[in-house]
């Protein structure tokens, strides 16, 4: 059954990726990927809440929300490939920023979810 949810929160993740990722570049004119960040920090925020809120969860959530739905919409892969193109183009400073960036906001919100959590719970 772990399996079948795990899946289950993959597709959703992997297609709210891609129509948030489609989404951000029609608006992006920054030149950062700003659809990878939005994915990567909103997934950050909501793991943090599931990993502090798991003991008040039903079971099915972990499997379902945390390692199927964050997992498939979060992308390391990705992040690391735009930072990479970004380099390659000579974008120095947008890449330095995008990695800096991504982690700071990404930690940030990975902390903001829990507190949330705990504030809640």
């Amino acid at each position: 059954m772990s399996s079948l949810l795990v899946a289950l929160g993959g597709a959703v993740g992997a297609g709210t990726r891609f129509l948030v990722d489609r989404w951000a570049k029609q608006r992006s004119r920054t030149g950062l990927p700003l659809g990878t960040l939005v994915v990567n920090v909103t997934g950050c925020l909501l793991l943090g809440f599931l990993t502090a809120a798991s003991a008040r969860l039903p079971g099915a959530a972990q499997p379902l929300l945390a390692t199927g739905f964050c997992g498939a919409l979060t992308t390391f892969s990705t992040f690391s490939h735009e930072t990479v193109q970004l380099l390659l183009a000579g974008r120095w400073r947008t890449a330095a920023g995008n990695a800096c960036g991504s982690l700071a906001a990404g930690v940030a919100a990975a902390l903001l979810g829990a507190a949330a959590a705990t504030a809640l719970g």
